[in-house]
């Protein structure tokens, strides 16, 4: 396993999102209320881009922009169809002051 750096924990505000690149790897690195969560970005349904897609903070789920799937960022697990397979999720650790994602 290695740790990808994603930055300054102030480059991440809460409610937000950043997307990061581990070779081939797209992650999403989303800011909940000062808890970071890790999760691929690839909808399960057709492998479409999904972090790019709305965020709802408040229900910690992000909305696949192209069919409209819902995943819990937490779980990777999908809420809606027409998706039915989670998503790959990742540990995220803060180490003084930095995020870091752990990668495959």
């Amino acid at each position: 396993m290695a740790e990808l750096t994603v930055g300054p924990v102030e480059d991440i505000p809460p409610g937000e999102v950043k997307i990061v690149r581990a070779g081939e790897l797209a992650i999403g690195v989303y800011n909940l209320d000062g808890n970071f969560y890790a999760i691929e970005d690839r909808c399960s349904h057709d492998d479409g881009p999904l972090c790019e897609g709305d965020f709802e903070p408040l229900e910690a789920v992000v909305i696949c922009p192209r069919h409209g799937s819902r995943f819990d960022i937490r779980t990777g697990r999908p809420l809606t169809l027409p998706a039915y397979i989670p998503v790959d999720t990742f540990e995220v650790r803060v180490e003084d002051g930095m995020v870091r994602v752990v990668v495959p």
